[in-house]
Order: C-alpha cells, then structure tokens, then sequence
C-alpha cells in the first residue's frame, strides 16, 4: 500500500486520500476476514488404533472428545498418555490451517503471516509420532516440583502424622481448673 503524495494541486491530494483510505478499508476488512476463518478452524485427529478421537479449536482448546471401549484394555495411565498425544497431533495440525487462512485473506503481509504463524507453530509443534513414543503410556505428566525421570510410577504411600505430644502436667494447672488451656 504506498503512502498518499500530498502537497500538490487540491484535486490531485483528495484522489490520493481517497485512494489510500480505500487500500486502508480493503486491508482492514481483509484482516476482519482472517480474523473470523481463523476463529472458525478447529482440528480434529484419532489415535493410530481408533481409540480416541479429539477435536480442539483454534485456540487449542479441547471442544470434542471421543473414547472408545477400546480403552478397556488399557490402563489409566496409558489412556491418558494417548489422550494427550492425540491432542498434540490435533493441535499441530492448526498451524497449516492458519497459515492457509493467513496466504488467502493476508498474503501480501509477509511479515504478519510470518509472524501468526510462527505464533502457532511455536505454541503447537509437530508431537513425535504415536509409534516412536513405545508403548502407549510413556508419557507421563508430573505436578511437583523437582519430579525427576528417574522416580519410579509408584507412589510412596504417605506416613501417618505421629499423634501431638501432650505436656508434662505442672501443679499450677490446678489454679485454672485442673487442665491447662494451652493444650
């Protein structure tokens, strides 16, 4: 989009304008445009043996999820390693979405398209494929701190609290009725 030239005859300044306010207004309704196919994309994939299927929306947010019987045979943790290996896959998948999206409304603004989506790409990256992980369930998602890989899947069973140590009786409990309030 070139810049108006101003400054010559009076005539030739409002053509101008015009003429930059009109590319203004196509561009602006050109990004209107991504904006709404790009809210619109959702992506949806199914694990290699078909027993999850998981649809997220162009946020990568999960909006569908389908679990066969087939999990049955599987063990919690293993379910939901496949889980979330297929909602990796799903959301990388939006990255071509949006980069198609980008080239046919936006195009002509390298830099933009660039940028969304190196955003995505960046946010969703290709996951490594179902069979390269072993197993279903080798993955494995920790919430504490310091979780190392080498701890092993089985969880220490917590230790019971000893009971709180009573005091040693003083005579001058008696003064307040025998038991202590500090107790």
């Amino acid at each position: 989009m070139g810049e108006p030239v101003f400054g010559l005859d009076g005539a030739r300044t409002e053509q101008e304008l015009d003429r930059w306010a009109a590319e203004v207004t196509a561009k602006a309704e050109r990004y209107q445009d991504m904006q709404q196919q790009v809210s619109s994309i959702s992506s949806t994939a199914a694990s290699s043996d078909g027993a999850v299927r998981v649809t997220v929306d162009s946020s990568g947010v999960l909006t569908g999820l389908e679990i066969s019987d087939r999990v049955r045979q599987m063990s919690g943790s293993e379910v939901a390693a496949l889980v979330l290996t297929t909602m990796r896959r799903a959301q990388a998948r939006i990255t071509d979405q949006v980069a198609e999206v980008m080239r046919s409304t936006v195009g002509d603004d390298a830099q933009t398209v660039e940028a969304v989506v190196g955003n995505y790409r960046q946010r969703f990256p290709e996951p490594e494929p179902e069979e390269a992980t072993g197993s279903v369930g080798a993955e494995e998602m920790r919430f504490a701190p310091g979780d190392d890989a080498d701890d092993t899947d089985e969880a220490e069973p917590p230790r019971p609290t000893p009971p709180p140590r009573s005091r040693p009786r003083r005579d001058d409990d008696e003064e307040w009725g025998g038991d202590s309030f500090l107790r």
